[in-house]
């Protein structure tokens, strides 16, 4: 797809806590881009769609179209404790037989699985948890929650918690990607794939500054904010990244929840 030069690129961003560090200054530092908000899930389908042009989506989604690419190497990551996805349970982990999921990410849902099958060598039954539905009156034998309502606390009522970025990393020694900024592979990104990176970058130098004014938006402390972003989530999409994901899609094909012959992409900012 070829853009006019007139028109500005839409872009798709998370509307959660751990994507303010990505967004931070874009809207100064890629004016020829409008930004807007949204949950992961609902990102992926605007972007199938063609009403952006460029998404922060879930990296499941990333695996189902050969005709994406990833664009940046700004990204949501983890290296161990994510604290924002997080599988409750009302009974020992090896006992589950059912799970409501959070309906925000279908990156989250997929590792779900995938972390099933790969300790227990099966995949409880799940039902869909809608977004605006209380996850704690839900039930199910457990529940998947995600984003900014998974740090808000749980509940007595599931005194068995998974952190899935932590479960992932202890199993496979990988750090597991969340999300990616993401677009088709025939899009003029006009500079928007250098900016993105230094978004990122200013972000990372702000996080002081970023907790300070999120921690009145959620209920969170300044200090808890601060944690978050600085030492549980990580931004950079680096090699051990790159051989997370890999895996990641390995396991994915293997369950069925990615197709085969849809291959990791890059954007080669040549091409345009």
């Amino acid at each position: 797809m070829t853009k006019h030069s007139s028109d500005k690129l839409r872009i798709g961003a998370v509307s959660y806590l751990n994507t303010k560090p990505l967004v931070y200054q874009l809207a100064q530092l890629a004016p020829q881009a409008v930004v807007a908000f949204d949950l992961p899930s609902r990102l992926a389908d605007r972007l199938a769609s063609g009403e952006f042009d460029v998404a922060l989506i879930p990296s499941i989604e990333t695996l189902q179209c050969d005709e994406y690419a990833i664009i940046s190497d700004a990204c949501i990551a983890c290296r161990g404790p994510v604290w924002s996805v997080r599988l409750l349970s009302r009974m020992p982990f090896d006992q589950v037989r059912t799970i409501a999921l959070d309906e925000g990410s279908r990156t989250s849902v997929a590792l779900t699985s995938i972390l099933f099958d790969l300790q227990f060598h099966r995949i409880p039954k799940t039902i869909n948890l809608p977004i605006d539905h209380n996850p704690f009156t839900v039930d199910t034998d457990a529940v998947l929650i995600i984003g900014d309502r998974a740090m808000s606390g749980g509940s007595g009522e599931f005194p068995f918690d998974w952190d899935l970025g932590e479960r992932w990393t202890t199993i496979t020694g990988l750090p597991f990607v969340f999300a990616m900024w993401t677009a088709r592979r025939n899009l003029n990104l006009n500079g928007l794939e250098l900016q993105l990176a230094l978004a990122r970058d200013a972000g990372l130098e702000n996080l002081e500054a970023i907790a300070r004014a999120e921690c009145g938006r959620y209920d969170l402390t300044y200090e808890q904010i601060l944690i978050y972003l600085r030492d549980h989530l990580h931004f950079r999409l680096g090699p051990r990244e790159c051989e997370g994901l890999a895996l990641f899609r390995q396991y994915a094909v293997q369950l069925g929840l990615a197709p085969a012959d849809v291959d990791i992409n890059f954007y080669d900012c040549k091409a345009t």
